[in-house]
């Protein structure tokens, strides 16, 4: 029993269509998408803008729900659940980290960190939280607002949080797209370094094809559709 549920995938997408009203018409941004993701891959997805990309790590993260289709997340059926739900479903499951950081600019890095502990209730929220900071080398600036932080530091600072209640699945979105060249390649060292030693399951939305071939899976979507699914040369992912 246990090699069978092994094996079941983390995501499991089928048939996934997405379509939105508007005043010239319905508007069609996911156009049947099936994927599926084993536990513990790293996928890369690519695609123009335009292409489907962060709708459909929305899908994955229950914050938008399909017009048709089935979505299985580490074994729960999203589509059938209510928003409280699905917001119990992430915070226990789900990390998610943003283009924009989200850093809520009111408090320490120490804080933002320990939000989602304090919201599961755990009572060792700000010592997890200090722990995390470390983990991604900001120990010495949990006491400083989001301001006094440069981009690097604010992308690891959400790093830290998205982390922070061991989710079985993190999703990052341009997770390097408003940062300069050097500062988002360590940025992309760490996440995959934390990735190898934690086991999470990691999904990137990125234009940078470079960074969508670290992963295990390179999967391109255009104009709504997956074009493309290629596992990645097991001697790249050696290399890096």
């Amino acid at each position: 029993m246990g090699n069978i549920l092994s094996q079941e995938p983390i995501i499991n997408l089928k048939d996934i269509h997405l379509t939105l009203k508007s005043d010239a018409g319905p508007v069609n941004i996911l156009r049947g998408i099936d994927l599926t993701v084993q536990r513990g891959e790293t996928v890369g997805i690519v695609g123009p803008s335009g292409s489907g990309k962060s709708t459909l790590m929305s899908i994955m993260a229950g914050l938008e729900l399909p017009s048709a289709g089935s979505v299985t997340i580490a074994g729960e059926h999203l589509e059938k659940l209510d928003e409280d739900a699905l917001a119990r479903f992430r915070r226990a499951n789900i990390g998610i980290v943003f283009q924009s950081f989200h850093l809520i600019p009111t408090m320490t890095a120490l804080e933002n960190v320990a939000i989602p502990l304090e919201l599961a209730g755990e009572r060792a929220a700000f010592s997890i939280a200090a722990a995390r900071l470390s983990a991604v080398g900001l120990a010495d600036r949990a006491s400083h607002y989001p301001a006094q932080l440069s981009g690097g530091e604010q992308q690891r600072v959400a790093l830290a949080r998205a982390l922070s209640t061991n989710p079985k699945i993190l999703l990052a979105d341009e997770p390097t797209g408003n940062l300069d060249g050097k500062t988002g390649e360590l940025i992309v060292e760490l996440m995959f370094r934390l990735h190898a030693e934690e086991g999470t399951t990691m999904i990137l939305i990125t234009h940078d094809d470079t960074l969508a071939r670290k992963c295990t899976h390179r999967v391109r979507l255009e104009d709504g559709h997956v074009v493309s699914n290629d596992k990645v040369r097991e001697e790249a992912i050696a290399g890096d």
